[in-house]
């Protein structure tokens, strides 16, 4: 499954362009020559991805709030756009109980925000919702998910997420069929690669403290994810906007997982020891003290749909997914241009499905 020329040209919009994944995605879309418009929040962290990847001459970017109904429904509508990826979220789990409500009001009423613009903008096509793998009702069993199992999640972001799909699903029931828009959602793991600075995730906080020689404190050192490069996901959403675009008679799923290879599920534990190797150094994680805030003990996911229904499939292994990420950084610290070398990763990526 490589990606073709079809995005040479393309109008896309994008929410969340100033995040992890947002970034990268924008850079690439770039690559591919699509006309991008973008609406995101200022990047959250300080050094950020975004900023590290500009300039950004060649697509409207604006600083914007997806909560802000009235000003989003006018960009989209001025813009024209024939695909929509809606990625902007508030994504981290920790934060959720914090702010519950700053949560919701993102993810489930900025997502109905987008979804409701597109009924005055008839130029759309396809809309594709980042959600994620978080939004599976989770017994802790570990027996990897597939799309047709029951939604839920107890922790604020979880349930948001799962809120979500609904808000899609009835939006798609509900003022899409029949006007040749494809709507679908798209559920991926745990995305790891360089750039990455937020707070309570593994990699930036791994980073952190190898920077301040510590080591770092896990919470769950047990608990299993599947880790995959930022990279993977983005291929499968790319390729499935495609799809859905082109689609005609063809029957796509509503969702898709985009997970790893299972030997890449691994605990959090067995992640930092590799990082640590990756950056030469050992005894690298520590138990956290204290009484943690509840994860789930196991998640993984089936990618087995993705497979049949447009031939995606993950192509990195673990192990080479923990040595872009420390090629990444380490090129970072030297002083290189951060721009050409996720360019470079990107163009190896290709290389990689084609």
């Amino acid at each position: 499954m490589g990606l073709t020329d079809f995005w040479n040209g393309r109008r896309v919009f994008l929410t969340g362009h100033t995040g992890f994944k947002g970034s990268w995605l924008s850079l690439w879309l770039e690559k591919l020559g699509a006309e991008v418009a973008a609406v995101s929040l200022e990047p959250e962290t300080s050094p950020s991805l975004y900023a590290r990847l500009s300039p950004w001459d060649g697509q409207g970017h604006h600083i914007a709030d997806i909560r802000d109904a009235a000003s989003f429904r006018q960009r989209l509508i001025d813009f024209e756009p024939e695909i929509i990826i809606h990625m902007a979220a508030q994504a981290l789990v920790r934060r959720s109980y914090e702010n519950p409500t700053e949560t919701f009001a993102t993810n489930v009423m900025g997502t109905a925000n987008v979804l409701d613009a597109v009924r005055d903008t008839p130029s759309v096509r396809t809309i594709l919702v980042i959600t994620s793998d978080k939004v599976y009702a989770n017994n802790g069993s570990g027996i990897p998910f597939i799309e047709s199992d029951t939604l839920g999640g107890k922790d604020p972001y979880s349930n948001s997420k799962a809120c979500t799909e609904l808000v899609v699903q009835s939006y798609r029931d509900s003022f899409f069929r029949g006007r040749d828009i494809n709507v679908a959602t798209v559920r991926a793991g745990n995305v790891i690669g360089g750039g990455d600075w937020s707070k309570d995730r593994l990699i930036p906080d791994f980073i952190r403290a190898f920077e301040s020689n510590q080591p770092i404190l896990l919470r769950y050192p047990q608990a299993i994810r599947p880790w995959q490069h930022v990279l993977e996901p983005l291929s499968g959403y790319l390729a499935f906007a495609e799809a859905l675009t082109l689609s005609d008679e063809k029957e796509l799923p509503e969702a898709l997982n985009f997970g790893p290879d299972p030997q890449s599920f691994a605990t959090v534990a067995e992640l930092a020891e590799a990082l640590g190797l990756a950056h030469g150094v050992n005894d690298v994680w520590k138990q956290a003290p204290g009484t943690h805030l509840p994860e789930a003990p196991a998640l993984t996911l089936s990618s087995d749909l993705a497979l049949s229904a447009i031939g995606w499939r993950p192509r990195l292994t673990l192990q080479q997914t923990i040595d872009w990420t420390a090629a990444w950084y380490r090129a970072n610290w030297e002083g290189a241009d951060m721009r050409a070398f996720s360019l470079d990763q990107i163009s190896a990526y290709e290389e990689a499905i084609s």
